[in-house]
């Protein structure tokens, strides 16, 4: 993989070009679209990636401190717990091993019983984010295999549960969407960072796009541009407010 914005370089370490710009709170966007904008390929963002990508997924995860992820894309996608590898050693020195995963649910509509919250390791327990309006007896069900963290009311308050986040030492967010789920986080002005892979494909179709919801209208700033067999892997960081 090679860079070629803001300048050139071939060999890049991957841990040195995504690492986060310092200690502090900072919430990071990983997404693959087609070079038309589609999010997925028949409702599966693998469609889109590539070797180069799942190495960028891979490191993106190894540097978090947590994964959030929304209720649609865990159970689409087939989400099990993050787990450790050899390579994140070094990315996760003084931290457990593997980050843990935070499903984002208004109603606690998952599969208790899966692999997300029957085999994440103790250091790396599965976070569930939810409502008061969730059904109490779910809230409960869940508290055995997973931390629940209740943000709002009838509706998930992404600001709340950030804090909460936050408030656990996981300051380092990585969102891998879906793009509901990111189209509320941009539109609430909680987005610092996005790393969008961009696969050189037409999809066209009915496909999301890589941010579906309220209008988020914040400006972006292109700080990195990779290149690997047609692949662009672009970051960009939002403007600072003046």
């Amino acid at each position: 993989m090679r860079r070629i914005h803001p300048d050139l370089a071939e060999d890049v370490d991957l841990a040195e070009a995504y690492a986060y710009p310092g200690p502090g709170p900072w919430l990071r966007a990983n997404m693959v679209a087609s070079a038309d904008g589609a999010a997925w390929v028949k409702g599966l963002s693998g469609g889109l990636s590539s070797e180069g990508d799942r190495r960028a997924f891979s490191v993106l995860r190894g540097l978090a401190d947590v994964i959030v992820a929304g209720a649609a894309t865990v159970r689409i996608e087939g989400y099990g717990p993050a787990r450790p590898r050899e390579s994140w050693a070094r990315l996760r020195e003084g931290r457990p091993p593997a980050p843990p995963i935070a499903v984002v649910t208004r109603r606690l509509d998952l599969d208790l019983s899966g692999p997300l919250f029957t085999e994440a390791e103790p250091e790396s327990r599965t976070i569930v984010v939810t409502t008061e309006s969730a059904p109490a007896d779910r809230r409960a069900e869940a508290a055995r295999t997973a931390d629940v963290i209740v943000a709002g009311g009838e509706r998930v308050d992404l600001a709340l549960a950030m804090k909460a986040l936050r408030d656990r030492g996981l300051a380092h967010v990585l969102t891998e969407g879906g793009p509901r789920l990111l189209g509320q986080i941009a539109a609430a002005g909680l987005l610092d960072e996005l790393c969008l892979s961009v696969s050189p494909l037409l999809v066209g179709g009915e496909a999301a796009r890589v941010l579906n919801g309220p209008a988020a209208h914040t400006r972006l700033r292109l700080t990195q541009v990779l290149e690997e067999e047609g692949v662009l892997f672009c970051r960009y960081a939002r403007e600072a407010e003046t």
